[in-house]
C-alpha cells in the first residue's frame, strides 16, 4: 500500500488528477472514491440528473443548517458520491466564468491565475467538434457541445431578452460573456461527459493507476508536519496507504475541510471542541463558503410543447425515450439550462452580475414531479455574492455530514441584486417575443409586486444552484488555507486540489473552472516532482 501520490475524492478534480498523474507511468497513483462506479444509467442521460437528486446511492444528500435569512429553512444540497463526483449528477452547463474574476484572484496576489494564465487550462481540457475561435479547445479529454435541438420557447426568451438590448451570445465561453443564447454543455452525442468518462475511465488500465470505490477517508496521517498517507474504510475494514510524494485532497468544497478538520487541520478551538488533536492550526479551513442563490418563476404556456407535456402521457414518454434511444435527440439530451443569460441589472455596472436561466419543463424543485400543465421556467442567480458562509464538522465521527452554513442574501447588495434580478426576468417574460406562449405567472403570481415583495418570495422559496466554493481558499492572508501551488499551508506533502481552494466563487457554474483548477494542479504538481527528482540526481552527484 506505498504510492507516489494518494488522490482523495473521484470527483471532476480527482479524475482530472489521476489521469495527469498517471499518464506517463513513473509515478503510482491511488485514487479513492467513497461512492461507487458511475454504472447507474441514469448518469449517462442528460436529463437524468433529475433522477439523481434524491438517489442517496449516488448523492450526498446534504442538508444546510437553518438560514437566517431563508426564514430558518433548510436547503437540501445534493453532491456527487459517485465516480465524477459532481460531473456525474450535475445539470452539465458548461460556464467558465469571467475574464475579471480570474484577474481579480491574481490582483489579490495569487500569481499565475490571471486569465490568460488560466486560459490556456480551459483550451487544454476542451473536447469540441471543431474550434471556431481562439477560446475554444477542440484536443482535450472533456467533451463540450452544442445541444443538438433548438426550441421555440428558448428562441423566444432570446428574442425576448434582445427586446431589452441585451444581445445575442452564441457562446458564453468567448470572447465577453454577456447576452442571451443557448447553454453549451459536457456531452457527446447525446450522452453525459463527465469527468469519469473523460478523463478516468481511459486512464484506468494504466497499471500505475489504483481505484478503491466505495472508499471513505477517514483521516490523513502526518508524520509531524508531514502529510505520510491516509486511512480509509471499506465496508467494515479499515486500510492504511502511505504517499512518498503527496497526499491530493480533492473532496469537494464540503468535504475537503471536513476531512482537513477530521485530521486535526483547521481551527483549533473547533478541533479541540471535538476532541480531535490539533496537527495545525489553520482558522480559514471550512471557512469563506461562497455559492449562487437561485430563484425560479415558474410560467404557464399557450401551447402543448414543454416537456410537461411530454411526460403527461404514456405515449409521450415511450416517444421521448424512442427519440432519445434511437436519434440521440429529444428532451432527454437536455441539460440544466436550456437557454440562458449574462445580464447587468443596471446600466453603469461594468460587467454581468445576474445569470438567468431558462428550461421548458416546470416542477416546484428540482428533482420533484412535474407540474401536470404545460409550463416553463425561468430562474435567476446573482454572480458574484458578498454573503461568505461555513463548513463545520459536528463531532469526529467521519461518516457524520458536516454543517454547512451559506448566509445566503445575508447582506444588502445581495439583496438588491436578487430583488433587481427577479424583477429582469418578469420583464422579459413580458416581452413581446414571449407573448404567444405566456398563459399566466404561475409563481410567484400577481400577489409580488414590491421590492419587498420580491424580497419575501426569494426568501420563501430560494435555494442553492450548487456551486459551492473557497472553503480551503488560496490566498496570502490569514484566513487563507493553500498558496499559489494549492499546498497547505505550514504543512508538506498535503495539497487541496478542487473548487474549494477559488479565492471566490466564479461568475457562472463552476465545474469547468473545477477543471482547470485540477489541469493546473496536476502541471503544478508533476513541476515540482521534476525539480524534486532534478535536486536529488544533483545531490547523489
Amino acid at each position: 500500500m506505498d504510492y507516489d501520490y494518494i488522490i482523495i475524492g473521484a470527483g471532476s478534480a480527482g479524475c482530472v488528477l489521476a489521469n495527469r498523474l498517471s499518464a506517463d507511468g513513473r509515478f503510482k497513483v491511488l485514487l479513492l472514491e467513497a461512492g461507487p462506479r458511475d454504472t447507474n444509467p441514469w448518469i449517462h442521460v442528460p436529463l437524468g440528473y433529475g433522477k439523481l437528486f434524491a438517489m442517496p446511492s449516488v448523492n450526498w444528500m446534504y442538508q444546510s443548517e437553518p438560514e437566517p435569512e431563508l426564514n430558518g429553512r433548510r436547503v437540501f444540497s445534493p453532491r456527487g458520491k459517485v465516480l465524477g463526483g459532481c460531473s456525474s449528477i450535475n445539470g452539465l452547463v458548461h460556464i467558465r466564468g469571467q475574464r475579471e474574476d480570474f484577474d481579480t484572484w491574481a490582483r489579490q496576489g495569487n500569481a499565475g491565475w490571471s486569465y490568460d494564465e488560466v486560459l490556456p487550462y480551459f483550451i487544454k481540457s476542451e473536447k469540441r467538434v471543431r474550434r471556431e475561435s481562439e477560446y475554444q479547445g477542440t484536443d482535450g479529454p472533456l467533451a463540450v457541445s452544442e445541444l443538438p435541438d433548438k426550441h421555440p420557447l428558448c428562441d423566444a426568451f432570446i428574442a425576448a431578452a434582445g427586446e431589452l438590448g441585451i444581445a445575442r451570445n452564441d457562446d458564453f465561453n468567448g470572447a465577453l460573456q454577456e447576452g442571451a443564447g443557448y447553454y453549451h454543455t459536457t456531452s457527446w452525442r447525446g450522452r453525459r461527459a463527465s469527468c469519469a468518462v473523460a478523463y478516468l475511465k481511459p486512464a484506468l488500465r494504466r497499471d500505475n493507476l489504483h481505484l478503491r470505490t466505495n472508499a471513505l477517508t477517514t483521516r490523513i496521517r502526518f508524520h509531524g508536519l508531514r502529510a505520510a498517507g491516509v486511512e480509509y474504510r471499506i465496508g467494515d475494514q479499515v486500510h492504511s496507504a502511505n504517499a512518498h510524494r503527496e497526499v491530493l485532497l480533492s473532496a469537494g468544497a464540503f468535504n475537503s475541510p471536513q476531512l482537513l478538520q477530521l485530521s486535526g487541520v483547521g481551527p483549533r478551538a473547533l478541533l479541540e471542541s471535538h476532541g480531535i488533536g490539533v496537527v495545525r492550526d489553520v482558522p480559514g479551513v471550512g471557512g469563506g463558503l461562497q455559492d449562487h442563490f437561485y430563484v425560479r418563476t415558474v410560467w404557464k404556456c399557450t401551447r402543448p410543447l414543454t416537456v410537461n407535456d411530454d411526460m403527461a402521457t404514456l405515449f409521450g414518454r415511450i416517444g421521448m425515450g424512442l427519440r432519445y434511444v434511437l436519434l440521440r435527440r429529444g428532451p432527454l439530451t437536455v441539460s440544466a439550462g436550456y437557454a440562458g443569460a449574462f445580464v447587468r441589472t443596471h446600466a453603469q455596472l461594468p460587467r454581468p452580475d445576474v445569470q438567468l436561466y431558462f428550461i421548458n419543463f416546470s416542477t416546484d424543485r428540482m428533482g420533484t414531479t412535474l407540474h401536470p400543465f404545460s409550463g416553463f421556467t425561468a430562474s435567476m442567480s446573482p454572480l458574484r455574492p458578498q454573503s461568505r458562509g461555513s463548513v463545520r464538522i459536528r463531532s469526529a465521527d467521519p461518516g457524520e455530514p458536516p454543517a454547512i452554513r451559506y448566509n445566503y442574501l445575508n447582506t444588502p447588495d445581495d439583496q438588491r441584486t436578487a430583488i433587481a434580478g427577479l424583477k429582469l426576468v418578469r420583464q422579459i417574460m413580458s416581452g413581446a417575443a414571449m407573448k404567444p406562449f405566456v398563459l399566466a405567472e404561475h409563481a410567484p403570481g400577481e400577489r409580488v409586486r414590491s421590492d419587498e415583495d420580491w424580497l419575501d418570495y426569494a426568501r420563501e422559496v430560494g435555494s442553492t444552484v450548487y456551486h459551492p466554493t473557497s472553503t480551503c481558499r488560496m490566498g496570502q492572508d490569514p484566513l487563507s488555507v493553500v498558496d499559489v501551488r494549492l499546498r497547505v499551508r505550514g504543512l508538506a506533502g498535503l495539497r487541496v486540489v478542487d473548487a474549494s481552494v477559488m479565492p471566490s466563487v466564479v461568475s457562472g457554474n463552476t465545474n469547468a473552472a473545477t477543471v482547470m483548477v485540477a489541469e493546473k494542479g496536476a502541471d503544478m504538481i508533476l513541476e515540482d516532482a521534476r525539480t524534486y527528482s532534478t535536486a536529488q540526481t544533483g545531490q547523489t552527484n
